[in-house]
């Protein structure tokens, strides 16, 4: 486990806290252990990569973290405070935001609308399909410079479920920085993304990070892609952490190489 460093007086203590931090987070159901006692930190302004072999726990840690699921036991802080008795909603309210591996949007709405909503909520409206915006308002203008930051500008009115995957995770990620997250978790951001649209979609998440400053922590099979993005990688294996180190460490760590019985990670 990441230390984190410590100060006289719980401000000073919050000034330090790592940007996310699970201690001890564990699931069982049933006779099933699922995860079993996990424990690491993602610094502010961080972007850490989870991988592990499938079933070794990577998308169960993210649900625990979001707040689908309950952990058996162990906690979740954000920015210091403890969200493990939080919902989803409270969550998201405090600054933690997620994409799933499948997308997550309302695929009959335009790309605009999508995060028109996003932005609306944000601005401390209500989450309506029927409420449409004013010209010039608010929520539409900042959906607008969004969409052209990920590069969608020119699709403003097309049906988000017409979309190809590259552009629905571009626009996913729009609708995150709508809702304006400290922290944010992309599952498996590249999956079912064509080949060609894969570099586009690295620099919306490269810029997510680097522009927007927010701290990342993300689960992803295309290894090329994770190891050029990431700061640090943690390494999940049958419900275990191995290892939390930076790309080129874990890359030589023969305990990985052997987990993934010698395949190239």
């Amino acid at each position: 486990m990441t230390d984190v460093s410590t100060d006289h007086g719980a401000g000073a203590a919050d000034r330090a806290a790592p940007a996310l931090e699970v201690k001890d987070i564990s699931l069982r159901i049933g006779g099933a252990q699922i995860l079993q006692d996990v424990s690491f930190s993602v610094p502010t302004g961080q972007i850490v990569g989870v991988i592990g072999p499938n079933g070794a726990g990577k998308t169960t840690l993210f649900n625990l973290v979001s707040g689908v699921m309950t952990p058996t036991s162990g906690s979740v802080h954000l920015d210091g405070q403890d969200i493990t008795g939080r919902s989803i909603t409270q969550r998201a309210t405090a600054g933690l935001g997620r994409t799933f591996q499948t997308s997550s949007l309302f695929a009959g709405l335009s790309v605009e609308e999508n995060v028109r909503l996003a932005a609306q909520v944000k601005e401390g409206g209500a989450l309506s399909l029927t409420s449409f915006p004013r010209r010039g308002d608010a929520a539409s203008t900042r959906a607008r410079e969004l969409l052209d930051e990920v590069g969608l500008s020119s699709r403003l009115g097309r049906p988000a479920g017409d979309l190809p995957h590259g552009d629905k995770r571009k626009l996913e990620i729009a609708m995150l920085l709508a809702a304006d997250p400290s922290v944010v978790l992309l599952d498996e951001p590249m999956a079912g993304v064509a080949s060609g649209d894969v570099e586009g979609l690295t620099e919306v998440i490269r810029s997510l990070h680097r522009d927007h400053g927010r701290t990342v922590l993300m689960v992803e099979h295309h290894m090329e892609v994770l190891m050029g993005l990431v700061e640090r990688v943690a390494v999940l294996h049958f419900g275990h952490l191995l290892t939390i180190d930076t790309p080129e460490a874990v890359m030589a760590d023969p305990t990985v190489q052997s987990a993934y019985l010698g395949e190239a990670v």
